[in-house]
């Protein structure tokens, strides 16, 4: 068995114009001082990493690994969430995720979805010249607006979608395989990959690529009503990345999943601080631990209620507390015996004659 890495911190939901929060080397100080030894870094803001620097140079890419050696840190993995999210959109949400790529490809659907695939080439490159084994994504979806339909969907539609989807997902499959690095998808209400199923189809679609894996992200699963343990059991050899972060369901007479187009913090469904919610995370760490999961922990901060500072300091120590340090001897190994085959076969209650005969 194999010990995970941790606790590490995801800083996008941190970064901001005020130090320390405004470049790499002040938020590696403010990681470490929380307690973490590993930062997710996002990539599309250059002062925290120059994605097509670290893709092109592998100095570039030693000084910045060197950068965050140097407070103690790790980088854990890269993240492209919002590039990912570009690879494929649907014209619904146009010009709501317009803002996710630069202004000079805004309104141009063609030519932000380009520039969304060779962000994620780059990012193959890049996380191989930085030593990654494994990246954190989104799918994107087509067929989102359809998720819950009326009028019915037209026949053929999801198989439609999500051949496109393949297509546009293969050759970036390729470039990260060529890179030895994984594409972890976090499964997630808004993405055509959102739950085990949709997973499925696309990995069927992409004839099961070996580089096609998973972020696991309980929180997720909590607010679709989803048995995320068993999540793990169908799903752990290829989940290759994991957040942690927590959430609750609470349904009433009035709302449900949908939340009722709710503020976050009257939706029936919420992302709350590590500890607050309703994960097991004890049965999570446990499992992930029994089937030799091997990658990082990494805090995700989410919540409607508690201050980020806080919910990063507390994230930090829970982390710490639910990491298994896995045992390398069973606890019963005092009373082993040295292997005999007579005696065996006494306790069998066969005959050492017998076993001669045979």
């Amino acid at each position: 068995m194999k010990t995970l890495k941790g606790p590490g911190i995801f800083i996008a939901q941190f970064i901001g114009d005020e130090a320390p929060f405004n470049d790499l080397k002040n938020i590696c100080q403010w990681a470490k001082d929380k307690g973490f030894v590993g930062v997710q870094l996002p990539t599309n803001d250059e002062r925290f990493i120059d994605l097509q620097k670290a893709a092109e140079s592998k100095t570039y890419a030693d000084e910045l690994k060197g950068t965050v050696n140097s407070f103690g840190l790790e980088i854990t993995e890269l993240s492209t969430h919002l590039q990912g999210q570009l690879v494929a959109v649907n014209p619904a949400y146009d010009a709501l995720f317009d803002g996710f790529a630069p202004e000079k490809f805004r309104s141009n659907p063609k030519a932000r979805q380009e520039w969304a695939v060779n962000q994620l080439k780059l990012a193959a490159k890049a996380s191989q010249n930085l030593g990654l084994k494994a990246h954190a994504t989104f799918s994107g979806a087509l067929l989102w607006p359809n998720v819950y339909p009326w009028p019915q969907r037209p026949a053929g539609l999801v198989e439609e979608g999500f051949a496109e989807l393949a297509k546009r997902w293969l050759p970036i499959l390729n470039a990260f395989d060529e890179c030895g690095v994984d594409v972890c998808y976090e499964i997630h209400p808004g993405e055509d990959l959102h739950d085990g199923i949709s997973y499925e189809t696309f990995l069927e679609s992409v004839n099961f690529h070996s580089r096609a894996c998973l972020l696991y992200d309980p929180s997720h699963f909590v607010l679709q009503a989803l048995d995320y343990l068993a999540y793990i059991d169908f799903y752990h050899e290829r989940i290759k990345a994991f957040h942690v972060k927590d959430a609750e369901f609470n349904p009433t007479g009035k709302q449900g999943v949908y939340g009722g187009y709710q503020s976050w913090i009257n939706r029936a469904g919420r992302f709350r601080s590590t500890g607050d919610g309703q994960v097991d995370f004890k049965s999570i760490f446990s499992k992930l631990a029994a089937y030799d999961y091997d990658g990082w922990a990494v805090l995700e901060w989410e919540c409607c209620l508690k201050n980020s500072d806080d919910g990063a300091r507390e994230g930090a120590e829970f982390i710490k507390n639910h990491i298994i340090r896995v045992t390398e001897k069973a606890f019963d190994d005092f009373a082993q015996t040295t292997k005999d085959e007579n005696l065996n076969r006494r306790v069998l209650g066969l005959r050492e004659s017998e076993r001669v005969r045979e």
